[in-house]
């Protein structure tokens, strides 16, 4: 610890592995089962993983290739088929992780109340008392998982519910097809579908005469409603809900009714409903959300999944640590950096927060950061993982299906938003770290960086890939996560092989079956075992049989690194450091086969390591799955009713044709609907309301999404429901509410660099196209190209100027915020620094909004011109530049009068 270092007495305390799964209990609400029902778990959740790997590797046709037969076709299924597969796997996992109700709501107070009130009136023996107390008995047993460790009958029936729906699409997908086009009143009664209840037809009453279809098709939407009430929130429920009932009421509201009447739609039957919000692709619970998560953001969050699981998470962090503890304001500083390659891992602010808060919080409030500022700057960074690329949240995949956008594009969009953002965050610990005195870290509590670099290379080479197949190959993003995840596996596998005694081995054996691999091409055309059993097309050329067993060179390395594991059975890996979990269930599967030894085994721990990281992965997917199937009712809604074209006209009605009211209703609407929900709700609910409007203004399509997917991701930090401040907390066992108001304050940014984009898209690296007065208005911009660097007349006023300007404008926000600089900042400088930041990052809200108030006084308005902007840009800069030197001079003068070093 430097001498500058204030430390925080009774601070230094470790947050506990424990302590960390009680702040994400709390917050999350899972269960912790045992037993079978864990077991259960984790066979769901890895056959989910399974299927989507299966979908990746192999597209919809599920197939497998046996030596000496070829090619065998297990099934070929449709996108719906896929689609209702994926959301059974989900909101069956949901039903079995999250529990209908520990007994302390509204609805159980209340029982409980009337069991008392009955026991007071007629006494504890009396039969009225008794058959209440009964009732009570069986609906606790029935619904009631106090201790969120046992898995309800109500949580079975609901599972076999969706196993039913979900077997229809795949057995009847022929009648559902025909459905399409007739309705759902066509479909087959339940006792032609079960023929065994003929018998007692007349008993069903009025299922006898409805369509089977129709029956699954409720149950199906309110087995989503009642997941997203368990998994997310029941504040998102009622939403949903609302939107359901309004697509069939909503015909009621009178047409020339002020203000509402463009809400008014026609007249919808629930059996219409219904098949367009269960039984389609376009729109409802299998539309496009749920077909983004099939085809993407599972198998990112299973990219990300194995990486936390073979250690990477720590990994990070001490890589983070080692390149800026020792730094003026180290701790804090790391915990940005530490944050940020966490988002890579991560897509959920809240455990990021705590997985990285767990280790960065502790040692910020050692070095002498307050723990509310402490917790404020991890919720701060953690949040920001959802928008720094190349992974990015769930949201992002969805911007690409939405916005028919490349991932690629996406991420060189998004790129410089979110530089800006971290650095910001970074100026204000330091100035905060100069204000208070704090320093860094000794350099002996840190790992050394080129050594920690050496032993831990393989962590990058996976983000190197995927950037790669990305951005210089253009894959898709399925199949650039695809390949990804094989590179993963591999080099775990490799590395899991690897030590003094086994390099020699290791490389052999891989040299070998890279040799037969390319043997068996050469001569067969195929891999080995086909080859040996006789199959494969025929030989081919020395060239082409090279390239296909490059192509093949992930399954060599897992295969050598396997067979290396299997002669070196207690190998201890030198490199590799498996993640907590792993060791855990390595230990606890063992001791319950009564073999602990097994716990030692190489082999056995790299077979845990992948069927922990397909469950993690599983889990992890579950709230998102929920989320998208939910969120998708909505524009399904919009879409079935025609609600879409009246809505956009009134937004644009409140908005008086003012592009500043609009971002402003915007912003509002995203932070408070965001508040205590997923980002990717947030999303998609904002993008099939408000996205329309702000596009119809000249907003870049692009840029109106992501401008929606920043303030979704502030409301995970703004008070009083700022889940992810709230999340750091706990960890820093600070004042929640002190927390969010610090997290907030950190994430300023966040809130005016989406404008500054919107206002200058250069800031995103986009461009109006060359014929863009032909096109539509989405399809009038475009992500610059390398030949556009060449147009200095474009680059240098349109990306360089507004670039450097938002990134000067957060020092002057940091300034601002914080209260100092190199000194003290008093209240009339933080007052002129704002306005620099302001005229620096975005001068046009400054200008349009003038131009708004003079249009509502009847002086007329006026247009920003480039001109305009960049004038004031300078005014900016000049203000700035006088700030910061005279607050620089005030430093030099103390420094002096106190005769201590002047601080970096």
């Amino acid at each position: 610890m430097t001498d500058d270092t204030t430390p925080d007495d009774g601070a230094a305390e470790t947050v506990s592995d424990e302590e960390v799964e009680e702040v994400l209990q709390e917050l999350e609400r899972k269960r912790s089962l045992r037993g079978v029902s864990v077991v259960a778990v984790a066979v769901i959740g890895i056959a989910f993983s399974l299927f989507q790997m299966w979908l990746a590797a192999k597209g919809f046709i599920l197939s497998i290739d046996v030596p000496g037969v070829g090619r065998v076709t297990l099934a070929s299924l449709q996108l719906l088929q896929i689609n209702a597969i994926h959301v059974a796997f989900g909101l069956i996992l949901a039903f079995l992780l999250y529990p209908p109700t520990t007994g302390d709501g509204p609805i159980s107070r209340g029982c409980r109340a009337l069991a008392a009130r009955t026991e007071s009136q007629f006494g504890a023996s009396h039969p009225v008392t008794t058959a209440v107390r009964a009732v009570g008995s069986v609906l606790s047993f029935l619904f009631v998982d106090p201790d969120l460790d046992r898995i309800t009958p109500v949580d079975v029936l609901f599972s076999f519910l969706m196993v039913l729906a979900a077997a229809y699409f795949i057995t009847d997908f022929q009648e559902i097809q025909r459905m399409r086009a007739l309705g759902l009143e066509r479909g087959r009664p339940i006792q032609e579908v079960f023929t065994f209840l003929e018998p007692i037809a007349g008993l069903l009453g009025p299922l006898a005469d409805t369509s089977y279809a129709f029956v699954l098709g409720v149950l199906g939407v309110l087995l989503v409603l009642e997941a997203t009430r368990r998994a997310i929130s029941l504040y998102l429920m009622v939403i949903v809900a609302a939107f359901v009932v309004y697509a069939r009421f909503g015909v009621l509201i009178p047409q020339n009714a002020a203000y509402v009447g463009v809400l008014s739609i026609p007249e919808l039957g629930w059996g219409s409903i219904v098949q367009n919000l269960w039984y389609n692709t376009e729109n409802g619970v299998f539309g496009i959300p749920i077909t983004v998560s099939v085809q993407f953001i599972y198998i990112f969050i299973l990219f990300g999944a194995f990486l936390e699981m073979s250690g990477a998470g720590q990994w990070f962090i001490d890589l983070a640590y080692s390149a800026t503890g020792t730094r003026k304001g180290g701790p804090a500083k790391a915990s940005i950096l530490a944050s940020g390659f966490m988002g890579t891992i991560s897509g959920s602010s809240i455990a990021n927060t705590v997985t990285t808060g767990a280790f960065t919080i502790p040692l910020m409030k050692r070095s002498g950061y307050r723990p509310e500022f402490a917790g404020g700057v991890e919720a701060s960074a953690s949040s920001g993982g959802q928008i720094l690329p190349p992974v990015m949240g769930a949201a992002a995949f969805l911007i690409v299906q939405y916005t028919v956008t490349p991932f690629a594009d996406v991420i060189v969009a998004a790129t410089v938003p979110a530089i800006v953002f971290f650095f910001g965050v970074w100026v204000m610990v330091h100035f905060e770290a100069v204000r208070k005195g704090i320093g860094g870290l000794d350099r002996s509590e840190l790992v050394d960086l080129r050594s920690h670099l050496t032993n831990g290379w393989f962590y990058l080479v996976p983000i190197g890939l995927l950037l790669y197949y990305l951005i210089i190959e253009r894959l898709s993003v399925a199949r650039s996560a695809w390949f990804t995840l094989i590179a993963i596996g591999a080099l775990i596998t490799l590395v899991a092989a690897y030590s003094e005694e086994t390099r020699g081995r290791l490389a052999a054996i891989f040299g070998g079956l890279f040799a037969l691999t390319l043997l068996s091409q050469f001569l067969a055309g195929t891999g080995i075992l086909t080859a040996l059993a006789g199959g494969g097309p025929g030989g081919q050329s020395l060239g082409a049989a090279f390239s296909a067993t490059v192509g093949q060179v992930g399954t060599v390395a897992i295969l050598a690194g396997v067979l290396t594991l299997a002669t070196k059975p207690r190998l201890d890996a030198a490199l590799l450091e498996f993640d907590n979990a792993v060791d855990d269930a390595a230990e606890s599967t063992a001791e319950a086969m009564n073999r602990p030894r097994l716990a030692d085994n190489g082999l056995y721990r790299l077979g845990v390591f992948l069927g922990k990281s397909m469950e993690g992965g599983a889990r992890t997917a579950v709230p998102v799955v929920v989320a998208v199937a939910a969120a998708g009712i909505i524009p399904g809604v919009i879409s079935v009713s025609g609600l879409g074209p009246n809505l956009v006209a009134l937004i644009e009605a409140v908005a008086g044709g003012s592009l500043v009211l609009l971002l402003v209703v915007t912003a509002f609407s995203s932070i408070l609907l965001g508040m205590g929900m997923p980002t990717t709700v947030t999303y998609i609910i904002l993008v099939s309301l408000l996205a329309p409007a702000l596009v119809d203004f000249g907003v870049p399509q692009l840029t109106a999404h992501l401008y929606i997917l920043y303030f979704g991701v502030i409301a995970d930090i703004t008070p009083p429901v700022a889940v992810a401040a709230y999340a750091a907390a706990g960890v820093a066992k600070s004042d929640p509410f002190q927390t969010g108001i610090e997290a907030f304050s950190l994430s300023l940014n966040k809130a005016i660099v989406p404008i500054a984009f919107v206002l200058a898209p250069g800031i995103m690296l986009i461009r109006r196209k060359a014929n863009w007065q032909e096109l539509e208005q989405d399809e009038q911009h475009r992500v610059l190209q390398l030949a556009d660097l060449g147009d200095i007349g474009f680059i240098v006023p349109e990306v360089i100027l507004p670039i450097a300007g938002v990134f000067l404008g957060v020092v002057a926000l940091a300034a601002t915020v914080i209260g100092h600089a190199y000194a003290r900042v008093t209240m009339a400088e933080r007052a002129a620094f704002a306005v620099s930041s302001l005229l620096l990052m975005a001068p046009g809200l400054a200008v349009l909004t003038v131009y708004d108030l003079m249009g509502l006084l009847g002086l007329g308005g006026g247009e920003m011109t480039l001109v305009i902007d960049l004038a004031l840009r300078g005014v900016g800069l000049v203000l700035f530049a006088a700030l910061m030197a005279r607050n620089r001079r005030r430093s030099r003068a103390e420094v002096e009068q106190r005769g201590t070093p002047e601080p970096a």
